[in-house]
């Protein structure tokens, strides 16, 4: 008898055991991937599909949807977005009140637009009020109370100011004041900063000019997203740039945070060109993880600022510089 032969049989296996020791995991979903596309919603493609002929949408569209999606993210837990330049007059409140407005009417849940300049932050004067004068000082007597396990998110409404258009809550300066009457020490700004991140999901800190006061040290230190600010000046731009050098030459989470901004370029002369924009845009490569710009609009020069108001093209900046803003957070 050869040794073939010879040898014992081997233990009978059932099949259906074999088969999932072999290939495990391996049952196909009875749930088919959506792997549909919503056809066009806009424009010309837009109207063809409202006839009932479905086209697909343009690259543009597409880029829309896509930043949409972005900026309508809720993250786990609370984000503070900081949006600096040493320079007055860099941008930094129409910055604030935009980003504000594009994360509020896409995300829902609450944001504020808080206002941490102690020498005439104009944040208040571009925005809303309600139907009170609050500011900042007459809160920050009140952060025990309204971080009290009883407190309700109500109580709030004493002393922000809600944009009953684009969404979003504004805390406001007191500019018409010294900047000696309105002092944020650091804890001061650590006691609001908790009461700001017990209330709302996205905190975005439009930041004063002295980058050695107490207050916009300490919202260097809560910051999860540096913005920086710039219009296409050069005296503008020179100072955001030189911002990023020096937070990068600290190390550490100066660093992260230098590396990690994202740049604002805003085109503050009707007059002035695409060309000049994306010359201060390229400028910033080195230095930040992007650099956007923003066309011209006279909407967002003076006077109170709304979403509404600025043109097709201006909003869609918006959109794309919001959605760089969200992907660091």
């Amino acid at each position: 008898m050869s040794p073939v032969e010879s040898a014992p049989a081997a233990p009978a296996t059932d099949t259906s055991t074999r088969r999932q020791a072999e290939q495990p995991n391996s049952r196909k979903s009875f749930l088919a991937a959506d792997t549909s596309r919503v056809p066009a919603e806009t424009g010309l493609r837009g109207f063809l599909t409202k006839l009932g002929i479905r086209i697909a949408p343009s690259k543009r569209e597409l880029v829309e949807r896509a930043n949409t999606r972005a900026v309508s993210q809720h993250w786990p837990g609370p984000r503070t977005i900081s949006v600096v330049n040493g320079k007055g007059g860099a941008n930094k409140t129409p910055t604030t009140v935009m980003l504000s407005s594009v994360f509020a009417r896409n995300g829902g849940g609450p944001v504020l637009a808080w206002d941490n300049n102690e020498t005439r932050g104009t944040l208040g004067w571009r925005t809303e009020q309600g139907p009170h004068s609050a500011t900042v000082m007459d809160l920050l007597p009140q952060t025990d109370q309204l971080l009290a396990p009883s407190a309700q998110s109500a109580l709030l409404a004493r002393y922000v100011h809600h944009q009953t258009e684009d969404k979003y809550d504004v805390l406001r300066s007191k500019p018409d004041v010294l900047a000696s009457e309105q002092k944020v020490t650091a804890g001061n700004f650590d006691d609001l900063h908790e009461v700001a991140s017990k209330y709302f999901r996205l905190n975005i800190v439009d930041s004063g000019n002295d980058e050695t006061a107490e207050r916009w040290l300490r919202m260097i230190h809560h910051t999860d997203q540096l913005v920086i600010a710039t219009t296409t000046l050069e005296e503008h731009a020179e100072a955001g740039a030189l911002l990023l050098e020096a937070l990068q030459a600290r190390g550490g989470r100066y660093a992260e945070l230098s590396q990690n901004a994202v740049v604002i370029v805003s085109q503050s002369d009707k007059n002035g060109t695409a060309a000049q924009a994306q010359e201060i845009t390229d400028g910033f490569a080195h230095l930040a993880r992007c650099a956007v710009t923003i066309p011209y609009d006279a909407a967002l020069h003076k006077g109170r600022i709304r979403w509404g108001s600025l043109k097709p093209a201006t909003q869609r900046a918006w959109l794309s510089a919001t959605a760089a803003v969200a992907e660091g957070l």
